[in-house]
This record gives C-alpha cells, structure tokens and sequence, in this order.
C-alpha cells in the first residue's frame, strides 16, 4: 500500500509574500480550482524535498484570524482544521510573515502555533525590511515561537532549499499536546506579545525606520490622530480656494471672450442664443471649477501614494465603529467622496449583509467631487474672500464645514440605521498598513489627468446635454413681447409648479429649476443656473455680462444661499447612484427609501438653515 504524499499549507496574513513564495517553490506543477460548495480559488502544487520526496503545497487564502469574518477566511480554517470538504487535513503549516510588518503578522501567527501542529515559519521579504532600515535575528525569533524560522525572499529565490529542508524535518514531528487548562488569551494580549517578540527580533534599525516607526506612533495616536487628520483635511480645502482662484479666472475670462465673440460674429438668431446662452454659458460655467476638482485630487492622491490614506481610515475606524459599523466600510465611504457609483460597487467587500446595505444607504451622503462645482459657485459669490484667521479663509473654511456636515450627517444616519431597519452588531477589522513612501510625479500626473479628464468628459457629455435640452425647454414656447421668457417656457412653468413646495424652505423658481436637471448630475445646477440667467437677460445688456456669481448676489439672499448649499449636502441628485444602487441591493425597495429619507434630510436641513438664517438677521 502507497504512502499518502506530505502535504503542506501556506498560511499568513495578506500581503504576505504566500503566493510568490508558492510559485517559486513549486514552479509549473500547480492546478488552479474551486473549492467544493464554494467559489474561493484553491491552488495547489507539488514541491520536491531535498531527499527527492514530493509534497502537495497548498496556498490558502490570506487570513487575520481564525474566527472567520469572509469566504476567505472561512476556507482557510476549514483547511487547517481539517474540515474543509476536497481537501485533506494538513501535515505541515508553513507559516509565512512579512519581515517588515513584523508585528502585524505575528498576532495571527499566535492563534496557528497554538493549534501545537508542526509548523515552519517563512520570515519572507527580508530583503525589503532590510532596505528599510531593518535587520531581524531569525534566531531569536525561532527561540520565541519554539518552531523554525527560516528567512526567504521568493522572488529572488532566496532561502527556498533550506525551508524546503524544514518541511520535511517537521513532516516527522508529532503534534504538541494542547494544554486544556490553558486560559484564553485576548486579542489585546496577542497584539502586546506580538509587539514584544517583534521588537526582541530586531538586530539593528536605521534612523529611516526609526522615523517611520515615530511617526506612526504620533498619526496614529488615539488623541493627536484625529486632529492631525482634520488639520490636514482643513489646510486641503483651504488651498482649494486659494490656489484655484488665478486658474479659475483665466478659464472665466477666456469662456466669457468666447461668448463675446459669438455674439459679436454671429447673427441675432436662436442659434446664436444656443451657442452662447446654453453651451458657452451652461458648460463653461462648469468648466471654471477644472482647477478646484484638479487641486482636491492633487491632495487625496497624495495621501494615497504616501501611505497616509490607509491610516486615515485606521483613525476613522474607531469613529465607524461608534454608529456600528466596521472600518470595513471605510473605503467605500473613501472611494464615494469622488464618486459614489464606485463606493456603492466597493461595498461588496463587506461580508456582513447589514453592514454593507448601511454603507450603500449612506454612501450619497459623502461629498462627492460633483458638488464641489455648486459649493464653489456659492461659496464664491455670498462668502467674503477674508481671513478668519492666520493663514485661514473663511471660504475654506464654509467649504471644510461643508463636507464635515456630509460625513457628521452620515455617521448619525448610519446609527439610526443600525439601531432600526440594519440592526445588527458591528463585525471586526483588520487593515494592513502600507509602507510610507513618496509619491512618483508620474503616477501622480497621471491619477490627476485621468480625474480632469474623467470631468471634461463629462462636461462634454452629459452637462453639454442637459445643459442644450434645458435651454430649449426654457426657450419653448416664445415668450409674448413684455413676459417673462422663463415663466413662458415649458422649464419655468415645472419650476414654478415645484417652487410651491419650496418656498418654505427659501428656494426660489430658478434655484426649484436648478435642482430638476441636477438629478442626472450635480454639477448642472451651476450649468442650469448659468443658462437660466442667461436666457432671462438676453435682453438686458448689464444683466447679460454679468458673471454668474454676481447674477446670484443680486438675485439671492444670503439665506437662500446657505439653504441652497445643506440642500446639497443631503440631497440624492444623481440617478446614476440610484441605478448602482438598485442593482446592489436587486430590488427597487432599498433605493426608493434611500430616496426617500435623503430628500427628507435635505429639505429639512435647508429649511432649518434658511430659517435659522432669517432669525440671525443675516438677510
């Protein structure tokens, strides 16, 4: 009778280095599947011993724990505790960990040696840690754990006889006997005991890790996080303005010579008032926000590129974690401040069912790029360009206060939430820590071309679209010679319909029209209110040069200006969000109560502003 073949499991966090060393260990001899019943990638190969035996290696999914939270996580355990249906109970773990995220990695690590199976341990990327600054002592390592380390760099081949050695030595190890008495040790205590095994594990360090290690301790304090966080956000929309402002006007001059000379070439006729009044006018006045939208990103890239991103959402994690949910949720809630169609998507990582339907409910609510248009358009005509302080503008101020109301008004949403229709209690979370590093100038460029374009494109499609339909709906039918050709139109007749409804909360017809054609994109309300007055003054000379910031100062109040902006920190103006999210939740009933309490959040929260408002004596 044959002796059944070895075989062996590739255990480890994420980003551990397990698939690399997999394919540099067994090279072509591998077979790609599913595991039974479920759809997790099972990959399998065959690596030959030093003495000429094979053994079956098997790479499992990363893991952080062995109290599951994915599919992923589920296999694995399954697979070292022999329970997973197609697949034989382990005879050796190779325990891989990341030798610059030393610590991190040994936490999990704890959980599989206390399992007492025979285990050898991959210290893998050596060769990264030490071009950090880091030299580890596998010795001392060894001593701690109590089973082999052996140090490899996959890629470069590094270590792979001698772990393969180790293998087939711990083959013909019994399995320790676990210790029944033996008290439960707190997630707490691992990471305490990971800490101190890591740092005991450390020959040498340069003054490079030490600074890193320094900074991490301050970014991410419990204390002095978060404010290093908001100061941060602050500054970014602080430069918003300040920076945009020169680029910002050169487009406004150039958009409004190219309505001049439109004017001054082409013959009075409808035509002309199309080209002027609905396309230069409509999609011009968006395209002045160009450098505002290229600036935000210059700064969210950034912090994506240095590594900084990934600790934002460590410290909002704890935030998250208040209002039930978990920091998984953080990086689609991230990923919808420039859009929310892609956070929406991003929520299928969540594994917890009401978790991920809370962050789809409340995605909308995070202040994507597309309001930023509106923001700056108001703030910019109603807002003083005065210093509230050294180095502080009040505009930059109105507009972090903006988006700290989005994310504020989710956070409340999202208890609510948890606490009635997603009740449940939050799950756990674990997120790797990428290395600090500075950012490439090309990968840089390239990220802030693809957003400009990404907002061009959509000038040049969607905006110019609407922005041409609402201005033949606001030109049909003719007005009467003395009568309003807004009122006349088949637009002003809608709006004034819907002005009914809100004038209680401070909005005129022309803000009520604004809001219609903003439900395919929110930046139209600035092209719809471009087109608007231009329609209205074109006849009217002085009206008609008028940039649009000044046509709202002289047809707004300060009051219907604020209510104008909580409007759009809550309403739902996009169909595209409400599309993805119907198609996220396979049903209409989810997204109909999403519309359903954000344009009641809406119209309450510009109500209370404007109303508030008046009270103040502010108009």
């Amino acid at each position: 009778m044959s002796k059944m073949p070895t075989v062996a499991a590739l255990v480890g966090n994420p980003n551990a280095g397990k698939s690399a060393l997999f394919n540099a260990l067994t090279g072509a001899r591998q077979k790609i599947a599913n595991y039974p019943g479920v759809t997790v990638e099972r990959k399998a190969g065959r690596l030959i011993l030093p003495s000429g035996e094979p053994v079956e290696l098997v790479d499992l999914p990363g893991s952080y724990g062995l109290e599951a939270t994915s599919p992923d996580e589920e296999v694995t355990r399954k697979v070292i505790m022999g329970e997973q249906a197609g697949q034989v109970r382990p005879d050796v773990i190779v325990l891989v960990l990341d030798s610059s995220n030393l610590e991190q990695h040994l936490v999990f690590a704890q959980e599989v040696l206390e399992l007492g199976r025979p285990t050898v341990v991959a210290l893998n990327m050596v060769d990264l840690a030490e071009r950090d600054g880091l030299t580890l002592d596998p010795a001392a390592l060894e001593a701690a754990l109590g089973v082999p380390v052996i140090p490899t760099v996959a890629v470069r081949r590094r270590g792979l006889t001698e772990l393969a050695a180790a293998i087939g030595d711990a083959r013909d190890k019994p399995e320790r006997a676990l210790d029944a008495a033996r008290p439960h040790v707190t997630l707490p205590e691992r990471r305490m005991l990971a800490h101190q095994m890591a740092t005991a594990a450390i020959l040498s360090e340069t003054s490079r890790h030490r600074i890193h290690a320094r900074m991490d301790k301050l970014l991410l304090h419990p204390w002095a996080g978060p404010p290093i966080l908001f100061a941060l956000l602050f500054i970014v929309f602080q430069a918003v303005f300040s920076w945009a402002t020169p680029f910002a006007d050169a487009i406004d001059g150039g958009v409004s010579a190219l309505g001049d000379l439109a004017k001054a070439t082409l013959p009075t006729s409808l035509l002309r008032d199309l080209l002027t009044d609905g396309v230069i006018a409509g999609v011009g006045s968006v395209l002045v926000f160009l450098p505002q939208i290229i600036i935000l990103f210059f700064f969210i890239l950034t912090m994506e590129a240095t590594g900084y991103m990934a600790r934002a959402a460590f410290l909002m994690d704890r935030m998250m974690a208040g209002v039930g949910l978990s920091g998984r949720s953080f990086i689609p809630l991230l990923s919808s401040f420039a859009c929310a169609i892609p956070g929406i998507m991003a929520t299928r990582s969540i594994t917890d069912p009401k978790d991920r339907l809370t962050t789809i409910l409340i995605a909308p609510m995070m202040t994507c790029s597309a309001r930023l248009p509106v923001y700056a358009v108001i703030i910019a005509a109603f807002i003083p360009n005065t210093k509230v302080g050294p180095g502080i503008g009040l505009q930059g101020l109105v507009l972090f206060c903006l988006y700290v109301a989005g994310i504020i008004g989710a956070m409340v949403v999202a208890l609510v939430l948890r606490r009635s229709v997603t009740k449940g209690a939050a799950s756990g979370f674990i997120m790797e820590l990428p290395k600090y590093q500075l950012p490439t100038v090309k990968d840089l460029a390239l990220g802030l071309w693809q957003r400009a374009w990404i907002f061009l494109r959509r000038a040049g499609t969607m905006i110019f679209t609407v922005t041409i339909a609402l201005w033949i709906l606001l030109n049909f039918p003719r007005a009467e010679p003395g009568q309003d050709q807004v009122n006349a139109s088949v637009a002003g007749t809608l709006a004034n319909g819907l002005s009914v409804v809100l004038e209680p909360i401070g909005f005129n017809r022309d803000m009520s029209l604004a809001i219609i054609p903003a439900m395919a994109a929110r930046e139209v309300a600035v092209s719809s209110l471009a087109t608007t007055y231009a329609v209205s003054a074109s006849d009217d000379e002085d009206q008609a040069a008028m940039a649009l910031g000044d046509q709202l100062k002289s047809r707004w109040t300060l009051p219907m200006a604020l209510a104008f902006l909580a409007w759009f920190v809550f309403a739902p103006q996009c169909l595209s969000t409400i599309a993805v999210a119907r198609r996220e939740t396979n049903g209409w009933k989810w997204p109909a109560f999403m519309l359903a309490y954000l344009f009641a959040l809406a119209y309450a929260a510009a109500g209370v502003t404007y109303w508030t408002a008046i009270a103040a004596g502010l108009g």
